[in-house]
């Protein structure tokens, strides 16, 4: 089937499943991306100045620019929407195409929250009916299991921040997980003598600024430190934990009971119910689904949620992504959450 073609007939698909059409902005603000993704994050986008010098880029991701939609237009209210187009953004990889074709769908105000996963889910797989493939995988993970987990253990606050926030960036993730574990960035000397100047600066001018922060400010994070440090029996013990959830993996019908087994193993008081997850068959189709803990690094603005589905076909090249990311309308200048899930479809014809 050629991929026009497929494209059309997945758009009917997804508007019979109650979905509306809308348009997005192919051009946002810059720095709706870089508040929330960081300066490191420009080296991947389009971006350029307008006559009245803003700076804009070419979206890098139908999802922020559905969101940015949202948030522009103020909505409050629950809206099943979907759209296509392309999106421009720049791969680690120089062979990867910097235009990507997308089908998009999201549930915007999403507050039914596994009715509405199961629904997104289930219209990915109603995506797929026109297509003619031999196999697949359906991968699902979800963010919210770590974060639970992360709050369970014995580490510092300013560690659990740390290790959430970059649980996306897999290299640095690895480097937190070796400084956490041996603490050999930690100089004993260099301590002692911070805490020598740290009751020499308590008695000083503390609105004095040292390096663009004030002295009261690098007080009160020096007291945390030494309120709440780091010990390396008990980092060792956190990071052993971290790194044995993070090769579970498993068919999709036993993911609450290796997890259940995993936190009762490691006396962590969590348990996950069997209808946690949105499905609970091991085949669909022809797709095997199976649960995979450390799955959903790709993109850092999920929360719950995460999936991805491959086929194989001798005609098409299709992947399907999606998830729940409940902060990121907040992130980009909303004043509260607001729970949303949504996919997006990558078809290239091969």
């Amino acid at each position: 089937m050629k991929s026009k073609n497929l494209s059309e007939n997945i758009l009917k698909i997804i508007k019979s499943n109650g979905y509306k059409y809308i348009d997005l902005d192919t051009v946002i603000d810059t720095n709706l991306i870089l508040e929330r993704s960081g300066e490191s994050f420009k080296r991947f986008i389009f971006s350029f100045n307008d006559q009245l010098g803003n700076e804009l880029c070419l979206r890098p991701d139908l999802t922020i620019a559905s969101c940015v939609r949202y948030l522009n237009n103020n909505k409050k209210t629950s809206e099943k929407i979907f759209y296509s187009g392309q999106a421009f953004r720049k791969g680690l990889n120089k062979k990867d195409s910097v235009i990507r074709n997308q089908i998009g769908f999201e549930i915007l105000g999403s507050f039914t929250e596994k009715k509405d996963d199961k629904k997104i889910i289930e219209t990915s797989l109603k995506a797929l009916s026109k297509i003619k493939y031999n196999s697949g995988n359906l991968v699902i993970g979800n963010i919210e299991i770590f974060r639970l987990l992360l709050d369970k253990l014995d580490c510092p606050a300013r560690w659990k921040l740390r290790l959430q926030r970059h649980f996306w960036r897999e290299k640095y993730f690895n480097d937190l997980l070796k400084r956490l574990e041996t603490n050999s960035d930690i100089d004993p000397t260099i301590v002692e003598i911070d805490k020598k100047k740290y009751s020499k600066m308590i008695n000083g001018n503390q609105k004095k600024e040292v390096a663009g922060r004030s002295i009261e400010e690098i007080l009160l994070r020096f007291d945390t430190k030494i309120k709440d440090p780091r010990r390396t029996k008990k980092g060792s013990n956190v990071v052993k934990i971290l790194k044995e959830y993070l090769k579970i993996e498993c068919p999709i019908n036993q993911a609450s009971k290796k997890l259940n087994l995993f936190f009762k193993k490691n006396k962590i008081n969590l348990r996950v119910q069997n209808d946690y997850f949105p499905i609970t068959k091991n085949k669909i189709n022809k797709l095997n689904v199976r649960f995979n803990s450390s799955f959903g690094r790709h993109l850092e603005y999920y929360t719950g949620l995460v999936f991805k589905i491959d086929i194989k076909s001798n005609s098409e090249k299709l992947n399907i992504r999606g998830g729940r990311y409940d902060s990121l309308i907040k992130d980009l200048g909303f004043k509260k959450n607001i729970p949303a899930v949504g996919a997006a479809i990558n078809l290239e014809k091969k």
